[in-house]
């Protein structure tokens, strides 16, 4: 998830870009960089590292020009690097790109046929070319553009400018977001409305699709073929500190909403649909280093550590392969059993928890092979690791994570084909159907985040509880962990989570008419047997909370309240499951008043032991 800035009008445009840049870094931090308009000469200055690097170069070096456009990047294709930094230039084409490009290995061979000269690793630089190479046969800039959007596969949100037409800017989008800011005779492009809400409130939202010509003070929006479109601009009401937000309360309510987003972006340019398989760019094992492994540790700390769990389920049931668990600040202090034939999985947000690091350096000593799934790119663990699966959750400001589990979750879910297909102990069609149902979560997710509303009447009615109990089966049993924690973590009432099979063993004394019990019982393998624990609760006068499939009419006979989440089947429950957990724990603390985004002694990166 990178950052995009454009400006055209009278004004100079690096103090507007930089800004704009400045509120848009949490979507990426490894590099920035920038190129205004001038006397028909573009400058560009890019830097790696934080924004602020990029500020004291332009304070040594600076441009003028009233048109540029900047970028901040979070980066996909190519490792954090200046040459791999926007803006790109190909000729008098110079772009900016949020998105990722499934087709630029293709595009790029053809355009090296073509004499095109390549130096950085990124898909973006691809669009700067084919732009470049599109003009020799074109009219126009514009045309240019169009011919180009027309062969690109994949996602993207642009903005081009050209030293041939230098008061000419383009912008445009597919999967991608992009908000049209208009002013005075003049306009800005930006990914999020923060970046320019200092400058204008009206707004105009592009679709995917859509296509916006910024020249002689007018824009021009149509379609990528031509057909021109009628726009109307929004009034945008909402101060800085909202806009941040996105317009939600809390941080960590626009995070659980944007985890069908983040899950397209974790899996986008990775699926290989017609061979069942996936292609994970920064894994560095071949097939015949997957084959080699006869056991995998998959180490990591709170919520990392129940995305581990449902690895171990995921990895068994499709490799056949065993798979241990531990938490990293156990591992690191007992004798672990690693060998040359180990695979050590490491799984953190931040990637600089001080355990789950010191786990994969000890591990590395005795030989093993490590591999880490991660959302920050070149983190101490990513670069450590031999291998490294980063999620695409982008920055997660809430210290409970959300959208960083359920990335962690769809990056095992990609791992697990990646080994069964190279091991060959998953078919073609096993392969083709678990992608198949990895494409459908994001959709499912969106169906499962309009229980919002339910769930926060269900919070108000169990707000007093003292204590929860989650119960939960198979695969989704790390779920209700994970749902406990999220409701000790943030409204810090007392809360555990078992597998239900396990009541019966201890946790069924503590069941009476004032304990609220959530049990996680969709439609599945483990249905009956989960039914029948949450009848033993009901018997013992507990107050269920059933998750169940929707339409599911035994359920809801029985329970106080039920949730209802699509059914689309079993493989994909714990990313669908997670959602009314969140919305669970979120409201609750909402309503008791508890600060929901920074809960008290906890931090978001534990970086010490």
């Amino acid at each position: 998830m990178c950052g995009i800035v454009g400006f055209t009008g009278r004004q100079e445009a690096t103090s507007i870009i930089i800004e704009g840049l400045r509120r848009l870094e949490y979507r990426g931090y490894d590099s920035a960089g920038i190129c205004t308009i001038s006397d028909g000469k573009a400058s560009i200055r890019r830097s790696e590292g934080k924004l602020s690097n990029l500020e004291k170069l332009l304070a040594a070096s600076p441009v003028t020009g009233t048109v540029g456009i900047g970028h901040t990047r979070w980066a996909t294709h190519g490792r954090p690097s200046e040459i791999n930094a926007h803006p790109h230039q190909a000729g008098p084409i110079v772009v900016v790109h949020n998105g990722i490009i499934e087709n630029y290995l293709q595009l790029r061979e053809e355009l090296k046929g073509q004499g095109h000269v390549f130096k950085s690793e990124t898909d973006t630089e691809v669009i700067s070319h084919l732009i470049d190479q599109r003009l020799k046969s074109c009219d126009s800039f514009e045309q240019a553009v169009r011919e180009a959007l027309a062969v690109l596969k994949g996602a993207y949100a642009i903005c081009i400018v050209s030293e041939n037409d230098p008061d000419e800017m383009i912008a445009a989008k597919l999967g991608s977001p992009m908000v049209v800011g208009i002013g005075d005779g003049e306009f800005y492009v930006a990914s999020d409305i923060p970046a320019i809400l200092s400058h204008t409130r009206s707004m105009i939202f592009m679709e995917d699709g859509e296509m916006v010509v910024f020249k002689g003070g007018s824009a021009t929006f149509s379609n990528v073929a031509g057909g021109v479109l009628n726009k109307v601009p929004r009034h945008i009401d909402w101060s800085a500190h909202m806009a941040e937000k996105g317009g939600y309360k809390h941080f960590m309510l626009k995070e659980i909403f944007e985890q069908p987003r983040a899950v397209r972006d974790t899996i986008a340019g990775r699926l290989r649909e017609e061979q069942g398989d996936v292609y994970l760019e920064d894994l560095s094992l071949n097939d015949a280093a997957l084959k080699g492994i006869n056991r995998i540790c998959i180490i990591a700390c709170g919520t990392s550590w129940h995305a581990a769990l449902v690895g171990k389920f995921l990895i068994e049931e499709h490799c056949r392969v065993p798979v241990e668990v531990d938490i990293a600040s156990e591992f690191r202090y007992r004798n672990p059993v690693v060998d040359e034939n180990t695979l050590v999985m490491l799984i953190s947000q931040s990637g600089e928890t001080a355990d789950t690091l010191a786990a994969m350096r000890e591990s590395k000593r005795r030989g093993g092979k490590c591999v880490a799934i991660c959302n920050v790119v070149d983190s101490s663990i990513a670069r450590e690791a031999d291998g490294v699966i980063y999620t695409h959750a982008g920055p997660e400001i809430g210290v409970a994570s959300t959208k960083a589990f359920v990335t962690q979750l769809i990056a095992l879910y990609l791992f697990t084909i990646r080994l069964g297909r190279s091991r060959e102990v998953m078919s073609l069609e096993e392969g083709r159907d678990l992608i198949a149902a990895v494409v459908r979560v994001p959709a499912l997710m969106e169906e499962a985040l309009k229980l919002n509303e339910q769930v926060e009447k269900v919070a108000r009615n169990y707000l007093q509880a003292r204590d929860f109990l989650y119960l939960g089966r198979g695969m989704n049993y790390p779920i209700a962990l994970e749902g406990a924690l999220k409701l000790k973590e943030i409204s810090y009432i007392h809360a555990e989570g078992y597998a239900a099979g396990e009541m019966k063993h201890g946790p069924i004394a503590l069941i009476d008419e004032h304990m609220p019990v959530v049990v996680l019982v969709p439609k599945g393998p483990n249905y009956d047997k989960v039914f029948s624990n949450m009848e033993e609760v009901i018997a013992r006068g507990g107050r269920v909370i059933a998750v169940c499939s929707e339409g599911d009419q035994e359920v809801k006979d029985k329970v106080e309240v039920a949730l209802e989440i699509p059914e689309d089947g079993c493989n994909v429950s714990p990313l669908i499951l997670s959602i009314p957990m969140q919305l669970l724990a979120y409201h609750v603390a909402v309503l008791k008043g508890t600060d929901v985004d920074q809960p008290r002694n906890l931090a978001k990166s534990v970086t010490v032991e």
